[in-house]
């Protein structure tokens, strides 16, 4: 009982808070503020955790605390209290209440003139109102809020306001939302860090839901860039092209030069069979980004899947000119060839067909030669066409001897323009 009437003897100063700072002066009297700082400070100094020292400290705090700010009195009544709360056997759950009132109390005076460390404050307040009181969620989600907005809080009470978003999310308010905003912030902050692809992964309990929310947060702020790609990369994770062509097509006009928003917008074309569109947005990614390899391949990619043959291998060709030792140019070049045939060849399997087979094989050699990732691939077709290429009696029946060229004619291959050396 007598330790109750002590706390309770310290909420007198959560209710001084309504007095005003001149009020607080003339109660005070002949207090010397230096000599109860200084009691004060001695006694924390000696870890003389109690009531005694805390009273002291209020002297200070609810009179005029400016002058003693750079001591940290606030910090150290701070841990004052929290010993009593966490350290006393013989704390009752009233007595745990009238010091986490205190404590609050401390709190709002503390971020009103340390305002350097305002933020500290108002998210200790929040962990207060969150952990000891059990507070309403919207009194604790403000007192969150208010910390961030003051700056330089720690991630912990970030995701702290997290949780109580997504632990009281319902269908009556934007809670779930607002935490995958933040999570979504602080992913974008610290990309290695797993802790907040969890917490955005357990938002939903798919990732089609997943996609629905990040949708619905950029529709409610429609020209937020940072929305757009949240909703968009989440699309991507889904493999929802279609939804993902919005977003990306948003953040392609408003920030023309980004070349990561091209390269996406051009591979959902490409997904989505869009090939007018997609050829567009890699020819721009060739406009904003001349020495990127990929760039003209992917071009080829798209020619090539709508027959375009001769157009695909000149963009191949300009990838190789870009980057000579790859060997996925002429990975593609050498299955052109044998695209084409398979488009030109009739009922009768014809000597210009195998002529053409032949390219194929000696544009595997080439990228075999180069040793890159292709070289097994390479080696694997090369074999694959090794009965289809012509054969000695293909050359000794036309009477073709070794060393001489022979040129690819017929109107489906005349845009290969290329010669076969005898063997």
């Amino acid at each position: 009982m007598k330790l109750l009437k002590t706390f309770l003897v310290l909420l007198v100063y959560v209710f001084a808070s309504q007095t005003s700072n001149t009020d607080l002066r003339a109660q005070s009297g002949d207090m010397n503020l230096m000599t109860e700082f200084s009691l004060f400070y001695e006694a924390h100094k000696n870890k003389q955790f109690d009531q005694w020292t805390l009273e002291k400290g209020f002297n200070v705090v609810n009179t005029d605390p400016t002058q003693f700010v750079k001591y940290n009195p606030f910090t150290k009544m701070e841990e004052i209290i929290f010993f009593i709360h966490d350290s006393v056997a013989t704390t009752t759950d009233q007595e745990k209440e009238a010091l986490a009132d205190t404590v609050i109390y401390l709190y709002d005076v503390a971020a009103k003139y340390d305002t350097k460390k305002a933020g500290y404050y108002l998210a200790r307040k929040g962990y207060v109102l969150e952990t000891w009181k059990g507070a309403d969620p919207d009194a604790v989600i403000a007192a969150y809020e208010a910390a961030i907005s003051a700056g330089d809080v720690q991630d912990d009470y970030k995701d702290r306001l997290g949780l109580v978003f997504s632990q009281n999310a319902s269908d009556e308010n934007d809670y779930k939302m607002k935490a995958l905003d933040l999570y979504s912030q602080l992913s974008e902050a610290q990309p290695d860090n797993e802790r907040w692809l969890v917490r955005i992964e357990q938002l939903a309990e798919n990732i089609d839901e997943l996609v629905d929310i990040t949708g619905k947060s950029w529709y409610l702020s429609k020209e937020n860039i940072e929305k757009a790609w949240k909703y968009a990369s989440t699309c991507i994770r889904a493999q929802n092209w279609e939804k993902a062509k919005e977003p990306l097509e948003f953040l392609t006009v408003k920030s023309p030069d980004v070349i990561n928003y091209w390269k996406q917008l051009a591979s959902a074309y490409d997904k989505l069979g869009e090939n007018d569109n997609s050829i567009n947005a890699y020819k721009k990614l060739i406009e904003l980004q001349p020495d990127g390899r990929e760039n003209y391949v992917n071009l080829a990619l798209v020619y090539k899947k709508i027959d375009q043959l001769a157009v695909a291998r000149t963009y191949l060709r300009k990838a190789s000119s870009v980057s000579p030792d790859w060997d996925y140019p002429y990975y593609i070049e050498a299955s052109l060839y044998e695209q084409a045939v398979r488009n030109c060849m009739g009922v009768k399997f014809e000597f210009n067909d195998k002529l053409v087979f032949q390219l194929a094989v000696e544009s595997y050699r080439i990228a075999r030669g180069k040793g890159g990732q292709f070289a097994t691939l390479s080696a694997e077709r090369i074999d694959a066409l090794s009965n289809s290429i012509p054969q000695k009696e293909d050359y000794f029946f036309r009477k073709l001897s070794s060393g001489e060229s022979v040129k690819i004619d017929g109107s489906c291959y005349g845009w290969i323009q290329k010669t076969v050396t005898v063997p």
